[in-house]
């Protein structure tokens, strides 16, 4: 009896484990790019990205911030500049991240805050370089929730990374997502 339960248990987490993990694509005006998202290591942020995939909040808006030896930034801004309403803030799961593994390096989505650290909504960043000062604990002790990784179409990052920007970091010409959707199962 106590191997029959251990056995079922064992194939019990063997099929967790081999479950697939969620992939995104962006599709914007300057190419598209598909994320590798990490459900185990940030479930609260991964469950709320997907969310706001699933809604189609991601169609239409920009990425509004871009620091090319650092990071683009969108997911919350109209072509038009205005902020899009959002769903209520998640906790920081940045620490839980990093002992999974996940880290703000190259290709790496984040969750973008405000100095509250439990502020993250609907916009995020994509890390165009390694980032290891945002990982937890960071300077503020709590870290950007690293969440998942660019798995196809790093060029099309690039290509944003590399736009003309204003001194405020803000593209001249818009960077716009024409759509955001859950891929493969």
């Amino acid at each position: 009896m106590r191997f029959r339960a251990f056995a079922l248990a064992f194939v019990a987490l063997a099929a967790f484990s081999a479950a697939p993990k969620p992939k995104v694509k962006f599709t914007t005006n300057l190419g598209s790019f598909t994320l590798e998202l990490e459900p185990a290591a940030a479930p609260k942020t991964v469950a709320n990205f997907l969310a706001y995939v699933r809604s189609g909040h991601y169609k239409g808006t920009i990425f509004h911030r871009v620091i090319a030896k650092f990071m683009i930034q969108g997911g919350g801004m109209t072509a038009e500049g205005q902020e899009k309403p959002t769903q209520g803030p998640i906790p920081n799961e940045a620490q839980q991240a990093l002992e999974k593994g996940v880290r703000n390096t190259r290709g790496a989505i984040a969750m973008a805050r405000t100095p509250e650290p439990h502020s993250a909504t609907s916009q995020f960043f994509v890390n165009t370089v390694d980032n290891a000062a945002l990982d937890f604990p960071s300077q503020d002790g709590w870290g950007y929730c690293a969440f998942g990784h660019v798995i196809e179409g790093m060029a099309t990052v690039d290509k944003i990374r590399d736009v003309k920007t204003d001194p405020g970091d803000r593209p001249l010409q818009p960077v716009l997502i024409e759509s955001a959707t859950v891929v493969g199962k």
